[in-house]
């Protein structure tokens, strides 16, 4: 595992902030555009815009929804920012959403031109929510001050690769790990996380080779611990594998342990029963969910099934 420099920061991007999209059991989408240790800094230094309160305006394409306390946490890619919207009892929109924009970019011309928000989720504990930016290559951590009206405070941020992309993160079930997967470079960042303090801290990468044929970019994509907390497991587009990595050296230690096709083309998300039994991604371009019987004795997936879901974009257990 090895450790990169931080990225210089970059003019924000001025896209205007939808409405934030709600997540179905088997969700699809139109297809996607074809996109893909550490050095860490933390401390009270989050570029974010000040919350603000109204309605996330059109075109900011949201990527990821999450729920935190009584607040629907929506990721928009092309605004750069998240938004928080609280809920009543009954599920329904009560009051306006906050919204959060980021500011930054990255090196690659094309893809971080401007911040891109991929991915917003609460930790375990529920008193924090991280906000990963594949735009300006860094996780941004928020404290919930609020569960019920859902209001974000911008309390730090931390710098990985330059370049790298990251753009989906993982808690390990003990809660004092994290990993960050990377869409602009197959790695997987380990981090050490402080539930008590906030604090995000890099450890180091793994490469995420995965069985990509020769000349075949990979872009990883989604990233899943086990719930039993022995493997972590990353869905790898273009190589169109599901790369397995062992823990048994401990949460910070991963190590490769099997490459397993996807059953499809393109996997954007992987989901596991909460028992650990069952294994399914969803394979965007091939248009199905595919699901695995998982090993229990070498975590290892192997094929039991698909469905026909076109643009099959994320799976999710109710």
């Amino acid at each position: 595992m090895r450790s990169p420099p931080c990225p210089p920061p970059a003019a924000p991007s001025r896209t205007p902030p939808t409405w934030p999209s709600t997540a179905a059991a088997a969700c699809s989408t139109p297809s996607a555009r074809r996109s893909g240790a550490p050095s860490g800094r933390s401390g009270p230094r989050a570029t974010a815009s000040p919350p603000r309160a109204g309605r996330p305006r059109r075109r900011s394409r949201p990527t990821h929804v999450s729920l935190a306390g009584r607040a629907l946490l929506t990721a928009h890619y092309t605004s750069g920012g998240i938004s928080s919207l609280p809920l009543a009892p009954d599920g329904s929109p009560a009051g306006p959403a906050a919204v959060l924009t980021h500011r930054g970019g990255g090196p690659d011309p094309d893809r971080q031109e401007g911040p891109h928000a991929h991915q917003v989720l609460p930790d375990p504990s529920g008193r924090w929510v991280l906000a990963v930016d594949l735009g300006t290559d860094s996780v941004r951590v928020c404290r919930l001050a609020d569960t019920a009206a859902g209001a974000l405070l911008p309390h730090a941020e931390v710098r990985l690769r330059p370049g790298s992309g990251p753009r989906h993160l993982a808690f390990h079930p003990e809660g004092g790990t994290a990993y960050v997967v990377h869409e602009l470079e197959p790695l997987l960042t380990v981090c050490g996380w402080d539930r008590r303090s906030g604090r995000l801290e890099p450890l180091g990468e793994v490469p995420l080779a995965a069985g990509a044929a020769r000349g075949v970019r990979a872009y990883p994509s989604a990233v899943l611990a086990s719930p039993d907390g022995r493997f972590v497991r990353v869905a790898v587009r273009g190589a169109d594998a599901i790369a397995t990595l062992s823990l048994a050296d401990g949460p910070h230690r991963p190590r490769p342990a099997s490459s397993t096709p996807c059953g499809g083309t393109w996997p954007r998300d992987l989901a596991a029963d909460p028992a650990g039994r069952r294994l399914y991604a969803a394979n965007e371009r091939s248009g199905d969910v595919t699901w695995f019987d998982v090993d229990p004795a070498t975590g290892e997936p192997h094929r039991a099934g698909a469905l026909a879901v076109p643009a099959a974009t994320c799976v999710v257990f109710a």
